[in-house]
């Protein structure tokens, strides 16, 4: 009698893994992506404020 046992398991693992892996790859570049969008918003937020300010107080 021939026994055919399928260890499923270790490839469901290995692939889940992989999936994993992935996703966090992703996740990393678009968070950097992200952070730098919001780091440029931010240095255009400060340019106008200090553009502003320099304005109201040489109308003084």
């Amino acid at each position: 009698m021939e026994s055919n046992f399928l260890d499923d398991s270790g490839q469901i693992s290995a692939e889940m893994i992989l999936l994993i892996g992935a996703m966090l790859i992703i996740v990393i570049v678009a968070g950097g992506y992200i952070l730098g969008i919001s780091q440029s918003i931010a240095g255009n937020i400060t340019s106008v404020i200090d553009t502003a300010r320099d304005s109201t107080i040489n109308r003084m």
